[in-house]
């Protein structure tokens, strides 16, 4: 082994390979630590809701660091620990004005706002009064509303309110200079809430989030989950994929073949023949109808991949090696003292073909991720699993590459381009360890 990583350390490309290859080990290792298998998939599945927080369709917080760009972040502004006003009226009856300020320096409109509602009662709900105050001390009226449990009031999205101001974003009403209407007036904004409770014991806590349109290192999608998510967890199911499907097919397509070689006759005429029937078979359209009218499950189609591989065009190369390899003398001296047929072929054949299966294992690995990224890519990929090729479903879907959100597409894409550089400058360097021919050129 020392030899063997010495010979290694020759080829930068090997050491390039190994550096790309680790650091996604590293990725795959910390998405299943820091999020759980279980949790990852309640967090992607549950869609809108579990992100309510989230922006929708934000860009990578790193493109503000970009010349030229004008992102703006999230801002939460909480009731919790804001000084209150309260005036008891009597009978139980308490009016409550609590007010949610924030200093605003973007030069940028917010996305969206919204305020979250967590009023406490037994009967009767509160009523809730809410105002803007701009910088400049005007108040513009949000309406009037009775706030039940966990009440979310969508401001950008209320047609009362966007009729009352005469436009479709109100945002840019309240943000906006007097002046200068499509310029954003700077300083502290401040959301008014005044709340009449109508029992002793009622409480009204709010949460006001002034959406940006960055967030997060990888950004969002259309439901406002995190790319982040499924970039990171599409990185151990795209190896797994890849490794299980390359190892399957590579080892079985190898014993098959020396199992023909060494037994010949009927044995070797019938591998042969259903490895010809087996490459005339259309790959993927398999695929595509197991996906359609069987299962899309990773696993399902995982094993349908490793079953079409067995009897690859790679049993043709392999059983002209061990044709090479069954007249060796080493195999005659083995005979000689008794060794049986499968003895023969998994102690002395089968590695004699190492330097050979692992080169070509490398290299397969890139192949078979993108074949699991195409598959999700036609909808055909694991509906419960988040991955590469899943994400950039979701934004073909959604149109992203005609809406200007490049992001989404190019971050699973430039982890594609990734691993297939990765394991394939390590597959090339490798080949040349193992082929004395190829490292003498």
């Amino acid at each position: 082994m020392r030899r063997f990583f010495a010979e290694l350390r020759r080829y930068p490309s090997a050491i390039g390979g190994l550096v790309i290859i680790g650091l996604l080990v590293a990725m795959s290792v910390f998405a299943v630590i820091a999020i759980p298998y279980n949790e990852a998939i309640r967090l992607w599945r549950g869609g809108e809701e579990q992100w309510l927080e989230n922006p929708r369709l934000a860009r990578p917080a790193w493109m503000a660091l970009l010349p030229g760009t004008n992102l703006t972040r999230n801002i939460a502004v909480d009731s919790r620990g804001v000084q209150r006003q309260e005036v008891d009226h009597g009978g139980g009856i308490r009016e409550v004005t609590a007010t949610l300020s924030f200093d605003y320096r973007y030069r940028a409109f917010p996305t969206e706002l919204t305020v979250f509602f967590e009023p406490t009662y037994q009967n009767l709900p509160p009523s809730v009064t809410l105002f803007w105050r701009a910088p400049d001390g005007t108040d513009i009226p949000l309406g009037t509303r009775a706030v039940r449990t966990r009440d979310i009031f969508r401001i950008s999205g209320d047609a009362r309110l966007q009729a009352e101001l005469g436009v479709t974003r109100p945002e840019r009403v309240l943000f906006g200079d007097p002046r200068v209407p499509d310029r954003v007036l700077p300083g502290q904004h401040q959301l008014v809430i005044q709340a009449i409770l109508f029992e002793p014991d009622a409480q009204l806590e709010a949460r006001l989030i002034v959406y940006g349109s960055a967030h997060g290192i990888a950004g969002t999608d259309h439901q406002r989950r995190d790319i982040a998510l499924a970039l990171l967890w599409g990185t151990p199911i795209a190896l797994a994929f890849g490794l299980l499907a390359a190892v399957g097919s590579t080892l079985s397509t190898l014993i098959i073949a020396a199992i023909g070689v060494w037994y010949g006759r009927w044995v070797d005429g019938l591998i042969q023949r259903i490895t010809e029937v087996n490459l005339i078979l259309p790959f993927l359209p398999i695929l595509i109808m197991v996906g359609t009218l069987y299962s899309r499950s990773i696993w399902v189609i995982l094993g349908v991949v490793i079953l079409l591989g067995m009897f690859s065009g790679a049993i043709k190369t392999h059983r002209a090696l061990f044709l090479q390899v069954k007249e060796a003398p080493y195999i005659e001296a083995a005979r000689a003292y008794g060794a049986t047929g499968l003895r023969v072929v998994f102690s002395y054949m089968i590695p004699r073909a190492v330097p050979v299966l692992i080169p070509q294992l490398v290299t397969l690995i890139p192949a078979f991720v993108f074949l699991e990224a195409s598959l999700a890519f036609l909808g055909l990929g694991d509906p419960v699993l988040p991955t590469w090729g899943k994400i950039i479903d979701d934004a073909q879907r959604a149109g992203a590459l005609f809406t200007g959100h490049h992001y989404w597409v190019l971050q699973p894409a430039f982890l594609l381009l990734l691993t297939g550089l990765g394991f394939t400058m390590l597959g090339f360097a490798l080949d040349r360890v193992f082929n004395p021919r190829l490292r003498e050129q």
